[in-house]
């Protein structure tokens, strides 16, 4: 993902990269956060994601070292602390171009749930978010209610994670360890 050069306006080492998205949301922040987890910090791994703010929402998210945007990309960056997190601003307009890339969209309260795993901080992004992201950070909890609803679907999963680790158990010897039932 290629970005314009922002001005650096805060530069920290955090536990919690809900850190960083309170002081973007806080900052009205239309630019970027570079986001490097403790594995690229203290283990010299490659992980380094980047998250896109408007006004202080989240628009994108993309992690370089796996090359993986969106959803896929908040996974990626789901680690534990510390962060050091860079806050860049830019312009307004300035991230259009990149914004038209819905490969790397996330909804605005996802990042604040997935990285930070903070309600009341995905709460007040998603109060702040543009009503046509609203719609976007709605449709995609739609998405995940309509599963976690899915009763069925859910009890399919359980019974076949069951079955996997059983058969795992049986190739690592431990078949007689297991028990059935809470």
């Amino acid at each position: 993902m290629n970005l314009p050069r922002g001005d650096l306006i805060r530069s920290r080492v955090v536990r919690d990269p809900g850190v960083a998205l309170e002081a973007a949301l806080d900052a009205e922040l239309t630019g970027y956060v570079v986001l490097e987890p403790q594995d690229a910090l203290l283990l010299g791994g490659e992980t380094r994601g980047v998250l896109t703010f408007e006004d202080g929402v989240p628009v994108l998210a993309y992690d370089a070292a796996s090359d993986r945007g969106g959803p896929d990309a908040l996974a990626d960056l789901a680690l534990s602390g510390p962060y050091r997190a860079d806050l860049y601003e830019l312009p307004g307009g300035a991230l259009a171009e990149a914004h038209d890339t819905p490969e790397l969209r996330v909804p605005p309260r996802m990042p604040a749930e997935e990285l930070a795993d903070a309600a009341d901080l995905a709460a007040r992004t998603r109060a702040a978010a543009p009503a046509e992201r609203a719609v976007e950070d709605a449709a995609h909890a739609s998405a995940v209610e309509a599963f976690l609803a899915d009763e069925e679907r859910i009890a399919a999963l359980r019974e076949r994670a069951r079955e996997e680790a059983r058969t795992r158990a049986e190739e690592w010897g431990l078949g007689g360890e297991l028990r059935d039932g809470p």
